[in-house]
């Protein structure tokens, strides 16, 4: 996968280390909590981003920075969860990966079940990303080497 967790855990230790109050809402658990009873359509997709980001707006209403670490493969949804907060009080970082290297890294092996179609509508192989129009920051990995290649 990207690494998305990982870069959000370290970003939320980071400005532990710095005296600020965090938390990370992760994408995994989220699904296997709050948004447990939503599917990969689009529609629940939507809803899925749009429960976050009012969770996302109550951790920052609270004086809490909240990293939201998930798949946001639609744009409107994103600008809708922007809208939520003032510019300054909502930052998107944009994970720009080798599909490639997302799938070398797949420890649960969703690439290959969405290959064989054993997964539907899963971002970057039968559903789409649209990338950010207007993102703060994007982290990119271009030069990677595969083992064995």
């Amino acid at each position: 996968m990207s690494g998305k967790s990982t870069v959000a855990c370290a970003l939320s230790r980071e400005l532990h280390y710095r005296g600020h109050h965090t938390y990370v809402l992760d994408g995994d658990n989220l699904r296997h909590g709050l948004n447990r009873d939503l599917s990969f359509k689009a529609e629940d997709r939507t809803e899925n981003i749009r429960r976050v980001g009012e969770v996302a707006k109550l951790f920052a209403d609270a004086g809490t920075i909240c990293i939201a670490s998930l798949i946001s493969p639609y744009r409107r949804d994103r600008d809708a969860c922007r809208a939520l907060l003032p510019d300054s009080r909502f930052i998107e970082v944009f994970m720009d990966l080798p599909l490639e290297l997302c799938e070398a890294r797949d420890p649960k092996g969703l690439y290959k079940l969405a290959r064989t179609g054993k997964i539907k509508g899963f971002t970057g192989v039968d559903d789409p990303y649209e990338s950010p129009e207007n993102c703060r920051y994007v982290i990119k990995k271009r030069n990677f080497k595969l083992k064995g290649k």
